[in-house]
């Protein structure tokens, strides 16, 4: 069965799902949907990226369209491109956080953010279609280019301002990806000293027990280095987690806080899994927390409709709409760090101001993932739950967009009511609807 575009583009395992053949139709389904004109492809450095980069190539040039090729590059640094040189659309080849063998596309309009959903939807009805081919002069035409990513550097440098990071030690991880070469003499331009660990890709060994996902070892580094922030990015570098001094772990929803707290914001956009502990936080500083639907494309769009500043998901993808469209790991440990220079105050201190509510997720397997609303038993156990978390914590029940699952997340005040009122509503949805 041909993919297809999920919340965040194209995914599945390299050559056996996303094939070189499926991934040519998709660039001759791009050219012809978004019109044309010239293309940037920025891609992390798993090995599959070598393999796809050919085929999407290969499918956009066939039908006339130009391609401007970054090689390795973090998925923000496309989007950048893509809005400062007037080019038709960005494509991305990376599966972000996932592991090696997994590897996807995702694709940036002319303005920098990601495709509608409508716009994903018209390529995927194009891919089976057989599209005239020009000739000769016709073809389109590659160019191999790396001075725009010296060109988001720069940006990334002057959102800055006067502020610099000198004084500060910093611990970075990249993940083994896209960061893994800019993130470094980036931050030393900037005057900070900086231990790099998991910066040497090899093409297998992204996101290998290393970068956001894994980010208790830059924290342990981190507080054993004496240094004053630990920067984990995932494999595409769309995404930061910070550890402080002590080793205690900022992730996006203590970013969230404290750029609400220093700018003092009056409404900022998270996710339903953003944790009530934020939500609290941020009611004592009289922020409005607007809650988007899981990834950040829905983060965006609920930003633009609330015109707030600073929105992101727990995962350390942060978006800052007046900045950037896309949401970038780099830019946001550059303004988290600014902060941090411009208040005088060392990172450890902003820890406290939020109390993270514990947490419990349980995956249920079910025989269809549709239809569980309507299941009186089920709706019973979940408003009984609700009301006994009222004020206090927080149930979110919802289906898996891919699998059949039923995912109960609940928060509470203490780890045993969060694991007594979670398993409690997952046990309910067992009984009903049950594999």
């Amino acid at each position: 069965m041909a993919l297809k575009f999920g919340t965040d583009g194209v995914r599945g395992i390299a050559n056996t799902e996303l094939t070189p053949e499926f991934t040519l139709a998709l660039g001759r389904a791009a050219a012809q949907t978004l019109g044309g004109g010239r293309f940037v492809i920025g891609r992390d450095p798993r090995r599959s990226g070598d393999l796809l980069e050919a085929a999407l190539t290969a499918g956009l040039l066939s039908q006339g369209a130009d391609v401007l090729a970054l090689g390795v590059v973090p998925t923000p640094g496309v989007s950048y491109v893509v809005r400062t040189t007037g080019a038709s659309a960005g494509v991305v080849i990376s599966a972000s956080h996932n592991p090696m063998q997994d590897n996807g596309i995702k694709f940036f309009g002319p303005d920098g953010k990601k495709l509608a959903d409508a716009t994903e939807a018209q390529i995927q009805s194009n891919l089976g279609n057989d599209f005239a081919r020009p000739a000769g002069g016709g073809v389109g035409k590659l160019t191999q280019d790396s001075g725009s990513v010296a060109a988001y550097a720069d940006f990334l440098v002057a959102t800055l301002g006067e502020t610099t990071l000198a004084g500060l030690k910093l611990v970075i991880d990249g993940a083994n990806g896209a960061a893994s070469f800019l993130a470094k003499p980036l931050l030393e331009r900037l005057g900070a000293e900086v231990v790099a660990i998991h910066c040497e890709p090899d093409g297998v060994n992204i996101n290998e027990s290393c970068g956001s996902t894994h980010a208790e070892g830059l924290a342990a580094r981190t507080k054993i280095e004496g240094a004053d922030a630990g920067l984990a990015f995932d494999g595409d570098a769309d995404r930061v987690i910070l550890a402080d001094r002590h080793g205690r772990i900022f992730d996006g929803d203590r970013i969230l806080l404290t750029g609400a707290l220093w700018w003092k914001l009056d409404t900022v956009v998270g996710t339903v899994m953003s944790n009530m502990g934020l939500e609290l936080a941020l009611q004592t500083a009289q922020v409005r927390l607007e809650r988007a639907n899981v990834g950040d494309r829905y983060v965006a769009e609920l930003l633009e409709t609330t015109r707030a500043r600073l929105g992101g998901e727990q995962s350390g993808h942060i978006l800052f709409p007046q900045l950037s469209p896309a949401g970038d790991g780099l830019l946001t440990a550059l303004q988290i760090l600014k902060i941090v220079q411009d208040s005088g105050r060392d990172l450890a201190t902003w820890y406290d101001n939020m109390t993270t509510l514990p947490q419990k997720l349980i995956n249920v397997a079910v025989r269809e993932r549709d239809g569980w609303e309507a299941d009186s038993a089920i709706m019973s156990a979940i408003l009984e739950t609700e009301k006994s978390l009222e004020g206090r914590g927080r149930l979110l029940v919802r289906a898996s967009g891919t699998e059949k699952l039923i995912r109960v997340m609940a928060e509470a005040p203490s780890e045993g009511e969060v694991l007594q009122v979670c398993e409690h509503v997952a046990n309910v949805i067992r009984e009903a609807r049950g594999a």
